[in-house]
């Protein structure tokens, strides 16, 4: 696992719920299915209201031109980041799209576990409150070893709160990869026999 993420930074504000970042008109996707996968990320957080998204002025588009990839890979976020339903379809847009991490003041509690669980991407919790700090285009690092964020636009560096435990299952890859690891689910076979 990478021990540092870089990406462009997407900056929202408070409350972005699971309606927000994948609204249920987009949910009649396949998730196993390749071609149709690609659909969740062209949508992800295509119905975050134009006043939360990207600028105070207008909604700056995450994806563009009908693209399943979006030039940024991490979020900032406010607080209550993922509330509402407890949808696993909102993570899974959101790596889909190209997230490599989120970081919120705060998260809904189901949420961020299905975002760990699903190994997803990485919900990282702030110390300072970032959405007024960091604009959407700024150049971020996340070094996960000394848990900061660096805002290489603005040379300037965040603490951010330590994962703790998470980090093992975010390591493992989802948390069915975690039970195995540790012996809490047996290994699955990979050979005939």
């Amino acid at each position: 696992m990478d021990k540092v993420i870089e990406g462009i930074a997407y900056v929202l504000g408070n409350d972005i719920d699971t309606d927000q970042i994948i609204p249920a008109e987009h949910l009649v996707y396949s998730l196993s299915d390749p071609e149709e996968r690609k659909h969740y990320g062209k949508f992800a957080l295509s119905g975050v209201p134009d006043d939360q998204a990207g600028l105070p002025d207008g909604k700056i588009p995450f994806t563009e031109n009908g693209q399943s990839e979006s030039k940024y890979s991490i979020i900032i976020g406010g607080k209550n980041f993922g509330c509402g339903s407890s949808r696993e379809h909102a993570p899974a847009c959101m790596e889909i799209a190209g997230v490599r991490a989120v970081v919120a003041e705060s998260y809904a509690r189901i949420f961020y576990r299905n975002s760990v669980d699903g190994g997803f991407f990485i919900p990282f919790e702030c110390v300072t409150r970032m959405v007024e700090e960091i604009k959407t285009g700024d150049d971020l690092v996340i070094d996960l070893n000394a848990s900061t964020l660096t805002n290489r636009s603005a040379n300037k560096t965040y603490e951010l709160k330590s994962l703790g435990e998470v980090i093992e299952i975010i390591e493992a890859g989802d948390i069915f990869e975690y039970a195995r690891k540790t012996g809490m689910i047996p290994s699955t076979s990979r050979g005939g026999s």
